[in-house]
């Protein structure tokens, strides 16, 4: 995960340092339309983390060791600092807990 961070901060500077990849099945996603996110994590950044953007970007990886590079797109956020990226982690990458009885 490091070298495509490192891949797409090259490609686009305008990122910043403070970025994460979404997979393609991230909770905070519009699963209907991938370059979204959907309204509750919409609210959540408004008020949690106010400036971070959503980017869809292109980076050149392989799907595997030794196979042939290709351009894959990939949904990004961008933060304005570690503590904004480490919040929305915590809050919209983990596993969401069941409900305790």
């Amino acid at each position: 995960m490091i070298d495509i961070i490192q891949a797409l901060q090259h490609r686009n500077p305008g990122l910043g340092p403070y970025v994460l990849v979404l997979r393609a099945d991230s909770r905070a996603r519009d699963l209907a339309e991938p370059a979204r996110l959907n309204a509750e994590a919409e609210a959540w950044i408004a008020q949690h983390t106010p400036g971070a953007r959503l980017s869809m970007e292109k980076v050149l990886i392989a799907p595997y060791p030794g196979a042939m590079p290709a351009d894959r797109d990939v949904t990004v956020m961008a933060f304005a600092d570690a503590r904004q990226l480490a919040a929305f982690a915590t809050a919209w990458t983990g596993e969401i807990e069941p409900d305790e009885a």
